[in-house]
């Protein structure tokens, strides 16, 4: 312990009075006031009471640091966790975009293609139904035109018969007049339906 001098007692006093400077931290350990001095001894018992309050302080100061310290801690730990779930997303919301345009980009092709293929369908199946329709005037045609072939050949053999025979028959001759005429008629009959289905079928393209 050192026992303060009375010069040193009085310049101590005399800042804590003046400018309110106390004598602190482990200094005040080894002070011992001087025999009987009374004041100096409330001295520096205040500048201890002091000391621990200011240390308390500090301590206290120290420790809201220190959690504020953890709590940022946390905090950046925290923003960080939720910047890497957030880029996550931002990852997998630009993949399934891209994903999204890549089967937009399918789906119209295949509808191309759908499309496509359904004209040419179209255009197959009318030409099916053309051929058809054309094979089929072709054989009315043919049928139309053997049924009156014969009967022209049939009429005309029984009509050279009854010249032959010398034989006068009316009725067949006019039936043989008749003929050809309508031989004539059904010909241009044929020949202009013919005609109107294929100008109907070029006016449908």
């Amino acid at each position: 312990m050192i026992e303060v001098t009375e010069h040193t007692r009085n310049v101590l006093l005399e800042v804590a009075k003046k400018r309110k400077i106390y004598v602190e931290g482990s200094f005040l350990k080894i002070l011992k006031a001087p025999k009987g001095d009374k004041e100096f001894e409330e001295y520096l018992k205040f500048c201890k009471e002091k000391d621990i309050s200011t240390r308390k302080k500090r301590l206290e100061v120290t420790k809201q640091v220190q959690q504020q310290n953890k709590e940022l801690e946390s905090a950046a730990k925290e923003n960080d966790r939720v910047n890497k779930q957030l880029s996550r997303a931002l990852d997998e919301a630009s993949k399934s975009a891209e994903e999204a345009m890549i089967a937009k980009a399918e789906a119209e092709k295949l509808r191309d293609e759908a499309q496509q293929g359904m004209g040419k369908a179209l255009e197959d199946l009318e030409l099916m139904q053309k051929k058809t329709q054309f094979e089929l005037i072709g054989k009315i045609v043919t049928v139309a035109l053997w049924v009156i072939l014969g009967v022209g050949v049939i009429t005309t053999l029984l009509f050279a018969f009854t010249l032959v025979a010398g034989r006068e028959n009316p009725i067949l001759e006019s039936t043989w007049s008749n003929l050809f005429g309508i031989l004539l008629t059904n010909s241009f009959s044929i020949i202009g339906t013919i005609m109107g289905v294929k100008y109907a079928t070029e006016k449908d393209k």
